[in-house]
């Protein structure tokens, strides 16, 4: 797409559209600026792009401001199906997603991690690794800090590390990592996908660009990801927690192995790895295997699998209180992320559950809260607090608690829970109804449970 002198016009005005806007704005175009809201619905968030040649264009219908553009640029959050691409491509108009749009012109080498699970613990993880090794390292994309932010300040010897959504790979053309690694795949976004053959290829684009001289990562212990390396053009390795592989990154006799083309190297023992429970050990073999590839020395993976403390809202320790440890992991926000937390509590915990509605099955997650025998209690809430009743109910589990917001969830989770015990919020679901993000929704969280007297 040129953007010289071109009218781009940029629809979803959360942080990755005012980030293309910047970058718009830099490669000497001029964007105009769409999303339903009105402007004086976004407070600051747009004051970095106030007194530039951006036009503000917010609350209008974007299929109009068609007519005026010579580009089209997406953020995540608008659907490939949605109107104004559907107009977009009837009319010529050239369409990019903010992602492909930031890797046509950013610098550097990139490394990309997708999967239902685990994407932001290892993309942080593997950009600790690069940093260690002494790269200028940037990490960047679905973590919250957008891609085109990068593609400002990249240079040609940095190391990017991406974390990729399924809606980013939506809009995808060019995009080509070096390195990729898929992690899980488990069920999520039906609402916004449909089918999950269609979240699978869509996951599986993550590597479509890639050729034979690339490298891609994939879960050995995930069948579906298994399949699937038959199918890419690049050269694969497998990770898993509990099998030997030929090429790839492996637990033996208890040691974190790396193993390609017949040479082999123990990375450190695996209980030393400072994240707790088996999805974070998966996190770290896809993160060892990524850094393996790009030549970073053994000592320095293990020094940063010794010593990464984990990320913000996921499975994070709040505070202890009358005895009570609380946990904050709002970015659980699908049935399997909470599956992996109810089995990392080795006390009895009250477990908070409920948001926005994404057209999830929740049985599979029932029956995991009636095997692990830790969860004493159940606080529900949000959109889909009535169905997950249901559904306990219908798996033979009785003690649920109604909560009509989260600050109600705390208080009902105080009075249930024991001495020993853990509160536990791992909703589940996405926080659309009740905050703007899981990060939102993790912070009120924090400040409800510090606040506690």
């Amino acid at each position: 797409m040129k953007l010289a002198n071109k009218r781009i016009l940029v629809v979803g005005m959360a942080r990755s559209g005012v980030a293309a806007a910047q970058l718009l704005l830099e490669n000497g175009a001029t964007p105009v600026l769409s999303d339903r809201k009105r402007e004086d619905a976004f407070g600051g968030e747009l004051d970095v792009l106030r007194g530039t040649v951006c036009e503000f264009r917010l609350g209008e219908d974007p299929v109009r401001l068609l007519s005026e553009a010579d580009g089209l640029v997406i953020s995540p959050g608008v659907p490939i199906d949605a109107p104004v691409v559907l107009a977009a491509k009837e009319k010529g108009i050239p369409m990019v997603g903010e992602l492909e749009l930031a890797w046509s012109l950013l610098q550097g080498e990139v490394m990309a991690i997708s999967g239902t699970n685990g994407k932001t613990t290892t993309t942080t993880l593997l950009g600790k690794i690069f940093e260690n090794a002494g790269r200028v390292t940037h990490v960047a994309g679905n973590i919250g800090y957008p891609l085109s932010a990068v593609a400002m300040k990249s240079k040609k010897d940095d190391v990017v590390v991406v974390e990729v959504s399924s809606f980013q790979l939506e809009s995808v053309k060019t995009f080509h990592p070096r390195v990729a690694a898929l992690l899980n795949i488990t069920e999520d976004h039906l609402n916004r996908h449909g089918t999950m053959a269609q979240y699978i290829r869509l996951k599986q684009r993550l590597f479509e660009n890639q050729t034979e001289r690339d490298y891609a990562v994939l879960n050995m212990d995930d069948p579906v990801l298994f399949k699937m390396a038959g199918k890419l053009k690049s050269q694969v390795a497998f990770f898993s927690r509990t099998q030997p592989v030929e090429n790839g990154a492996f637990v033996d006799g208890g040691k974190i192995v790396w193993q390609w083309n017949g040479a082999r190297r123990a990375i450190c023992d695996a209980d030393q790895i400072l994240i707790p429970g088996p999805h974070n050990l998966e996190n770290a073999l896809a993160a060892t295997a990524m850094a393996c590839f790009m030549g970073v020395p053994a000592p320095v993976i293990r020094h940063t699998l010794q010593s990464f403390s984990g990320v913000e809202h996921r499975i994070e320790k709040v505070r202890v209180f009358q005895g009570v440890t609380y946990i904050n992991d709002s970015k659980g926000t699908n049935v399997d992320s909470t599956i992996k937390a109810v089995q990392s509590m080795k006390a009895p915990t009250v477990l908070l559950l409920g948001g926005y509605d994404k057209h999830t099955d929740f049985m599979p997650l029932c029956r995991e809260i009636i095997a692990s025998g830790r969860i004493d209690d159940v606080v529900v809430m949000g959109e889909t607090a009535r169905q997950i009743r249901e559904q306990l109910e219908e798996a033979g589990y009785d003690r649920i608690t109604q909560a009509y917001s989260l600050r109600d969830a705390v208080d009902k989770a105080r009075a249930l829970a024991v001495s020993g015990g853990n509160v536990l919020l791992s909703p589940a679901c996405a926080s659309f109804d009740m905050f703007r993000d899981y990060e939102h929704r993790g912070a009120v969280f924090k400040e409800i449970v510090n606040a506690l007297c």
